[in-house]
């Protein structure tokens, strides 16, 4: 390696902190994403990009109503004058402002193909068309009467609004996305005339709070429809706060296609998911055995969307079948809010609902104050004007008299009439034709006309109660154009409360269930065969490994494994090696302590008990449901003092309990005496001077006591029989009968 280079010296050089230099250019990047790309004003709801496109567009006379033109002409003059990004950008931008399935108010009229549902594009802008809505008409209205700022465009040659009047609530209307740096913003859509009214409200009530305004904004309204899951607390929350999120889900409904078979069609789906895509996903499920209760699913959409889905058979439960949907496919998605909006066109901030609208509304009595002004300046201008012609009326002989014969008319006009020069410029730029048409009569009318006007304006501009009357008036318009009995604006969005299926054991539902065998080896390898399987006399076990236990499974049951210690594991039957090789190792597929023994492996009973005993003789008896665990850590069910481990898991099925100790002692009494608990130490079952617990059965009297020996044979003792060997709890038992294995075991 060669020696580091020194930096050239000189006078010219300056040395600037890297660690500075990074951070300062950094927060440069940062503020300009956040305040001139991803996050809307929260006057006007729109992002810079899409205020250049519609002030282009106004600029280019696409009015509501006049003729389209094309969006490639659009989308140079914003590229050009306004927004210096790439065209792709601004018309993409432009084609969501188009589209109804993405915005519930579309801004722009688009005319060609804008893309749709299914996730498909928009045609290049060569062959679209474009002109404004009613909806952007109104944002726009007033930007001619000094309503907001302009500020230079990027290279000084025009100047474009800092912010449009939005005489429409957009921001909360259409909702807005954007990912800043070290923020986002994330708004639902929300329905205009609810908007409408919860302002007006909040004019009437100032202090409102959001809790308050959700009797008129009940949740979102998305343009695509859909049903909202979510609860009333939780939107309240949300709306408080400005962050949180909706459950929004498919409509769907039944539709019997005769001889008592059905299918489901959905007919809306959540807002911001691609049809197509949402299809192809649940194809994949389908082949994938995911969705078992489903037996096929097309898409017979036309203009309205159509989905159809075959139940498996006619005896699933549709609700069923669609939770199973809802929960593995965008059917169901969650619509995050965060209503993170430039606060004043200016200060990032999470605003709730009420702040929101007042944001609004005070942006629309400073465009109410500032069109006031600029109207009263016009009329007081106006009404000077109409004073001189007044004045000069009476005259115009001699004005026309000063005009042709004086060298400077304008001064002697205001020397003569005692004009101002307004007056009497306005007097020279009058044209002859005019003149005939210039009656007192009419100048008098137009006149009082204007005095009667500016003593209006001045009057709202004097009170702050007419203001709020005045914009009042302007909101009930817009409710009326955008009501719930217009087209546009009739709610798509319904609320339903979630069905309640907490009981239903989706894991289990969600399998298509095949019968198995599951085989345990004696090093604690497990495996599934397909099928029941009688003869396990063929199967190969690694090494010098050979068949703890086996039993007959399906594939939506699960499996309970017990460790010495105390702790009970499950694995989904499902979701075990196959057959074909050894299988794997159960220490792999939970997480068993490294000291931990496998003591035994069984199926799970739903409804079942067991009952669980230590070496010491020591137990209790449990639900079989409360030892199920929901994650390989397993669940600690057996609490065993040192020294000590778990010894057996028993069906707890029956009226006695029978156990025996390494002592070779019998003791049998009532199951009744001991526990039930979910998890513990338990209590003494059988006394012991040495050594401990062996094996312990629980079984119904009335049929005696069953055992099987070494060879396979079964004994019965009848209960008559057994009475020398009934006693109580934590009693030492006798020896057993005669008969009993030599192993202290109860056999299968």
């Amino acid at each position: 390696m060669g020696k580091p280079v020194d930096p050239p010296s000189g006078k010219d050089v300056e040395s600037i902190d890297l660690r500075e230099a990074l951070e300062e250019r950094y927060l440069a990047y940062a503020l300009s994403t956040i305040m001139h790309r991803a996050l809307p004003d929260a006057r006007d709801g729109l992002k810079p990009v899409h205020r250049r496109i519609l002030h282009a567009m106004r600029l280019l006379r696409l009015d509501p109503g006049t003729a389209f033109k094309k969006c490639a002409r659009i989308v140079g003059d914003v590229i050009g004058k306004f927004h210096p990004h790439g065209d792709q950008a601004v018309y993409d931008a432009l084609v969501r402002l188009a589209q109804d399935f993405a915005q519930r108010y579309p801004l722009v009229d688009g005319q060609g193909n804008f893309g749709n549902i299914d996730g498909d594009n928009a045609a290049a802008y060569r062959y679209t068309e474009a002109r404004l809505t009613e909806v952007a008409r109104l944002l726009l209205e007033g930007i001619d009467e000094d309503a907001v700022d302009f500020r230079d465009t990027y290279n000084g040659e025009d100047d474009e609004p800092v912010v449009l009047p939005a005489a429409f609530p957009n921001l909360l209307a259409n909702g807005s996305q954007g990912i800043a740096v070290g923020m986002a913003t994330s708004i639902p859509p929300h329905n205009a005339a609810e908007l409408c009214d919860a302002a007006l409200y909040l004019i009437s009530h100032p202090k409102a709070t959001s809790e308050q305004l959700l009797t008129f904004v009940p949740g979102p309204d998305f343009p695509t429809g859909g049903v909202l899951v979510e609860t009333r607390a939780s939107m309240a929350e949300t709306y408080r706060t400005g962050r949180g999120g909706f459950r929004l889900r498919a409509r769907w409904e039944k539709e019997e296609t005769g001889r008592g078979t059905w299918v489901v069609v959905v007919t809306e789906i959540p807002y911001l998911v691609s049809k197509g895509r949402l299809i192809e996903k649940l194809a994949e499920l389908i082949n994938e055995k995911k969705l078992p209760l489903v037996a096929d699913i097309r898409d017979e959409s036309a203009e309205d969307v159509r989905v159809v889905i075959e139940p498996r058979s006619r005896t699933v439960d549709p609700a069923m079948m669609m939770e199973s949907l809802f929960r593995l496919s965008e059917l169901e998605n969650r619509i995050g809010m965060n209503m993170n909006v430039l606060s004043g066109g200016v200060v990032p901030r999470v605003l709730g609902l009420s702040e929101a609208l007042r944001e609004w509304l005070e942006h629309r009595r400073t465009v109410l104050l500032r069109r006031s002004r600029h109207r009263l300046n016009h009329i007081e201008k106006r009404l000077e004007i109409l004073q001189g012609m007044l004045i000069v009326y009476l005259d115009l002989d001699r004005v026309i008299k000063i005009i042709r014969e004086e060298d400077e008319p304008k001064v002697e006009l205001m020397r003569f009439f005692e004009l101002t020069e307004n007056q009497a410029e306005a007097i020279l730029n009058t044209r002859l034709r005019s003149l005939r048409k210039l009656e007192e009569m009419e100048l008098k009318r137009e006149l009082a006309s204007l005095e009667v006007e500016k003593g209006q304006i001045e009057t709202l501009l004097g009170s702050e109660a007419a203001q709020w009357k005045t914009i009042s008036w302007e909101i009930r318009e817009v409710r009326k154009t955008f009501g719930p009995e217009t087209k546009i604006g009739k709610r798509r969005t319904s609320f339903a409360d979630a069905p309640d299926l907490s009981d239903v054991d989706f894991a289990e539902a969600m399998v298509e269930r095949e019968p198995v065998t599951v085989v345990v080896t004696q090093k604690g390898w497990i495996r599934a065969l397909k099928g029941h399987v009688q003869d396990l006399s063929g199967l190969q076990f690694k090494g010098d490994d050979a068949l703890q236990t086996s039993f007959f499974s399906d594939t939506g049951a699960k499996i309970l494994v017990l460790a010495d210690n105390g702790k009970v594991f499950t694995l989904e039957a499902s979701r075990l090696p196959g057959g074909r090789g050894f299988g794997d190792p159960i220490r792999l597929l939970a997480d068993i302590d490294a000291g931990a023994e496998i003591i035994q492996v069984w199926q799970h009973k739903p409804g079942g008990k067991l009952l669980f005993s230590t070496s010491e003789g020591r137990g209790f008896v449990a639900a079989s449901d409360d030892v199920v665990a929901n994650t390989k850590k397993g669940k600690n069910v057996l609490n065993v003092d040192a020294g000590h481990k778990a010894v057996f898991a028993a069906p707890a099925d029956g009226d006695y309990i029978a156990i025996i100790g390494e002592n070779r002692k019998l003791l049998v009494f009532p199951t009744a005496q001991t526990p039930e608990m979910s998890r513990g130490k338990g209590v003494r079952l059988q006394r012991y001077k040495d050594g401990g617990v062996s094996d312990a059965k629980v079984f119904n009297l009335a049929e005696g006591l069953t055992w099987r020996d070494t060879s396979g044979r079964t004994w019965t003792v009848a209960a008559g029989e057994l009475t020398e060997w009934i006693g109580n709890r934590a009693e030492a038992g006798r020896l057993p009968p005669k008969g009993f294995p030599k192993n202290n075991k109860f056999g299968g």
